[in-house]
């Protein structure tokens, strides 16, 4: 069963949290409510989240700030940050969002669908990002049991190197649909990196898969990072 990805919703108003649930349901994925940036940093200290959706007027913390917590931690560091923010000073306080760090930057009243198409986006790049490491799991436990045997993959690893392909070769085709609907729909050039970065770690698990396969002679080779 596929786990769902976790959205953070962050806003210091009951109202506004209930309409981002209400816009964001369809996406059939966990959101997570705080209502303060001190609540949001708790939150992130024990989850992993696929994007955040982050208020820029809190009292206390407000959402500059928590930003700034968030991409100094290095666990939380690469997390997608979606501002929102009712009021719009001009230039420079949009400019003030994208130096804390945030991918997007969107004044209420937004449009729903924008909305909702938006953190779709980094939702489907998290779930890949997800299913990448699982197969660098899986191919790591190859790795070691291969080590322990020194007569060559019996059956049951060659059925493990012919699932893991099979597997492998479903995500690069995933990866692959969604880079061109990126380029068609002109997206966010951070959606457009990550998913370009996602690729580049499909290619190095591909290439370290292929040397375990029979008769390639090499030894075991090295996995992408998954940072």
């Amino acid at each position: 069963m596929v786990q769902k990805a976790k959205i953070l919703l962050v806003d210091d108003r009951p109202e506004n949290l209930l309409a981002l649930e209400a816009i964001l349901s369809a996406l059939d994925q966990t959101l997570v409510r705080a209502s303060s940036g001190e609540e949001a940093l708790k939150a992130l200290l024990t989850d992993d989240f696929a994007v955040i959706l982050l208020d820029v007027q809190m009292p206390g913390m407000d959402g500059f700030e928590t930003a700034a917590h968030i991409k100094r931690r290095e666990r939380t560091r690469d997390i997608p940050i979606i501002f929102l923010t009712a009021i719009n000073h001009g230039p420079h306080h949009t400019f003030r969002g994208y130096a804390a760090g945030a991918v997007d930057y969107i004044s209420k009243p937004f449009d729903p669908w924008v909305l909702r198409a938006k953190v779709s986006v980094f939702v489907e790049l998290y779930m890949k990002n997800c299913q990448l490491r699982e197969q660098a799991a899986l191919l790591r436990l190859q790795l070691e049991g291969g080590d322990k045997g020194a007569e060559g993959p019996g059956k049951e690893s060659a059925g493990l190197l012919a699932e893991l392909s099979a597997r492998l070769a479903a995500v690069e085709e995933q990866a692959e649909a969604l880079s061109k609907q990126l380029d068609d729909d002109a997206a966010d050039a951070a959606a457009v990196a990550t998913a370009a970065h996602l690729e580049r770690k499909l290619t190095g698990l591909r290439r370290a898969l292929d040397a375990l396969e029979p008769g390639t002679g090499s030894g075991a080779p090295s996995l992408p990072t998954q940072n």
